[in-house]
């Protein structure tokens, strides 16, 4: 098969004995039922899934509707898999053997192909960055950016990573990424749960958290100020404005709040989104007010989220991890 053809494939899977004792690999939606039955198309499998599991969540149905077609109609027999093992810290390569193959009689994974496993190799003979793309929350999935490395890995010369006594050169690679996957999973959350007066309440918090007194302002004031701040007893005043609006935010915005400010005052600005160009230059050149954007204000929250109110941590659970960074970090 010419190199550009080969396919290799990531899975997960809970049922381990099936896959690794009976040379089988399978993913569930039992009652979605004989995906060879359908029409072959994307269109057909997301109708399907939708009847199938009425009461399901809509933003999976594009997903789990992929992955059950992408196992049926675009996985060959010929192609690679790579299943991480948990209970054995294994990377385990196979060769699909076999067309699809529908079970009705398996418990839980009735959609199947057979596998020859090939290689059986730890966790540490495999740079973070293939463990990183390895680690994707799908069940089955197309590997794209470490594909090579695992084709590697069948050769009979292959050094495991972890014998190269090298460093790990994609190691600042997946740190950015899990950086970043976080950031944007912060970003969405807001933007989900907290639209207009909501999130002048998670700002307040937040400020708070860094030290201010704050105090939010009724709704429906036509102030054009949705909280106040003081750092401590005594002036200066910080007046705040808030917009999560998905678009940026224009100069006349920014200047409204301008215009609510008495001579000793303090402006911030706080969006979930950006500024335009405009606005950028007007709080360049007006240092009396500051703005935050989305990107600013997940940095504020990741720094003092252990000082924000039990409703806000349990709004945006996150969890403290260590992460690899490059040596000279």
């Amino acid at each position: 098969m010419a190199n550009e053809e080969i396919r290799i494939w990531g899975i997960h899977t809970t049922d381990e004995a099936l896959f690794l004792h009976d040379n089988i690999i399978a993913i569930g939606w039992k009652e979605f039922g004989d995906c060879s039955k359908l029409e072959p198309t994307r269109e057909a499998y997301k109708n399907h899934y939708i009847a199938s599991y009425p009461n399901g969540k809509k933003g999976a149905v594009a997903t789990s509707a992929g992955m059950l077609y992408r196992f049926v109609h675009e996985m060959k027999a010929g192609d690679y898999v790579v299943f991480p093992s948990k209970s054995d810290r294994k990377i385990n390569i196979g060769l699909v053997e076999s067309d699809f193959i529908y079970n009705p009689t398996a418990d839980l994974y009735v959609q199947q192909r057979k596998v020859k496993w090939l290689k059986h190799l730890p966790r540490t003979a495999f740079s973070q960055g293939a463990l990183y793309e390895l680690g994707s929350a799908m069940s089955f999935f197309l590997i794209k950016n470490y594909a090579d490395e695992y084709l590697q890995a069948l050769d009979k010369g292959f050094k495991p990573a972890a014998a190269m006594n090298e460093p790990d050169e994609t190691v600042a690679a997946t740190a950015e990424d899990i950086i970043e996957s976080t950031r944007d999973f912060i970003l969405k959350e807001l933007s989900k749960k907290l639209k207009g007066y909501a999130l002048e309440e998670f700002v307040a918090d937040l400020l708070r958290a860094m030290g201010y007194r704050c105090m939010v302002s009724p709704q429906g004031g036509d102030s054009g100020i949705d909280i106040t701040a003081y750092k401590d007893e005594l002036p200066p005043r910080i007046l705040v404005q808030v917009k999560s609006q998905d678009s940026d935010i224009k100069e006349t915005t920014i200047q409204s709040l301008k215009g609510a400010m008495r001579e000793g005052d303090y402006g911030l600005f706080v969006t979930l989104s950006n500024y335009t160009k405009n606005a950028k230059k007007y709080l360049e050149n007006t240092p009396i007010i500051r703005g935050i954007n989305g990107t600013e204000l997940v940095d504020l929250i990741l720094k003092y989220y252990d000082q924000l109110g039990d409703k806000y941590r349990k709004m945006i659970p996150l969890k403290m991890v260590y992460i690899p960074v490059p040596e000279n970090e």
